[in-house]
């Protein structure tokens, strides 16, 4: 069974840079795609990123494009997240979701962190 675990999260000022991380067990990224997707208080959950499995191409989002990446680390079976120059338009809860592709629904999910971008 996919466990993933996302730690990182908190509070930040407008352009600040946070990074998260998803740690990964019960398989290896070989296997796993792995994606982290956002929801705000009142909004739809919104798909960040996504890693694929073997290659680790990475997808990322039109609107964190050029302030977010997405890497991974397959010895240590953690994903990362690297937000940069944050706004308030991105806070939210922030998962990280695995499956065998990348896609708008995938089948395991960590219970989240919480970003806050505020002064």
């Amino acid at each position: 069974q996919l466990q993933l675990v996302e730690s990182g999260g908190g509070l930040v000022q407008p352009g600040g840079s946070l990074r998260l991380s998803c740690t990964v067990s019960g398989g290896t990224l070989d296997t796993y795609a792995i994606s982290w997707f956002r929801q705000a208080p009142g909004k739809d959950r919104e798909e960040v990123t996504c890693i694929s499995r073997r290659s680790g191409s990475a997808y990322v989002a039109e609107f964190v494009r050029g302030r977010f990446t997405t890497s991974r680390d397959t010895v240590n079976n953690m994903v990362f997240l690297q937000m940069n120059n944050l706004k308030p338009e991105d806070s939210a809860v922030y998962y990280c979701a695995g499956d065998y592709f990348c896609s708008s629904s995938m089948d395991y999910w960590g219970v989240g962190t919480t970003v806050t971008v505020s002064s």
